[in-house]
């Protein structure tokens, strides 16, 4: 995943236990106690830190030998990290939820080795439980499968639409839409104009506004300077 710079892992399973009863599925992310005992690791091991993704790994590339900065930068990424990955599992829940059976409602911390990226927000799924006869033969149909495939894809891209990575195309849409304001007492065109690092001139022309009047609660169009 941090070879092919990427901004989210998604480790999917078929879950399983000793008895049949259990059935349904889960989201797990990192839990505390094992996000700490990595970055001991990660303050330790200095090449490790040299490949961290974005900003951070090159700040500690250059300064490797000072722990304080290095416990502080992989503290903050691993807290990014975990509130990003809890984030996107609370949404996939809510996804999977109205297609299938849910073992676990919120998501579980665990202490799972694929779940220890510092710097790449990560989640595990586990889609339904073989040792279930009626789940693991849902778990073997196309249909279920594409139902599956969908919720985590419809998580997946609001996620990115909401979360848009720097020069992606969700960056670029998002970019693009067109943002609001309702006008309250006291604004007026050049006010908002210079509050939204816009002209007065492209306000009137997105809103086809004749005149510099305003009205409370008016709501007006900012147009991307």
């Amino acid at each position: 995943a941090r070879k092919n710079k990427a901004h989210l892992l998604i480790s999917i399973h078929a879950d399983a236990f000793n008895s049949t009863v259990p059935r349904g599925a889960s989201v797990f992310v990192l839990n505390t106690k094992r996000a700490n005992t990595e970055i001991s690791r990660w303050v330790e091991d200095h090449e490790r830190q040299s490949e961290l993704l974005g900003g951070a790994g090159q700040v500690l590339a250059k300064n490797n030998n000072d722990k304080n900065v290095s416990q502080t930068l992989l503290d903050l990424q691993f807290s990014h990290s975990q509130k990003e990955g809890y984030k996107l599992a609370k949404n996939l829940l809510a996804e999977i939820g109205k297609v299938a059976h849910l073992h676990k409602r919120e998501p579980v911390n665990a202490s799972l080795a694929v779940l220890k990226s510092p710097d790449i927000p990560s989640i595990l799924v586990e889609t339904g439980f073989i040792s279930n006869p009626t789940e693991e033969r849902l778990l073997k149909t196309r249909d279920h499968q594409e139902k599956l495939a969908t919720a985590i894809f419809k998580s997946v891209k609001a996620y990115f639409r909401n979360n848009p990575p720097e020069d992606s195309y969700f960056a670029k849409l998002k970019k693009d839409q067109p943002r609001f304001h309702k006008v309250r007492s006291g604004e007026s065109l050049s006010v908002l104009a210079s509050r939204y690092g816009v002209t007065v001139s492209s306000l009137k022309k997105a809103n086809k506004l004749s005149s510099n009047t305003l009205y409370i609660g008016q709501n007006l169009a900012i147009p991307r300077s």
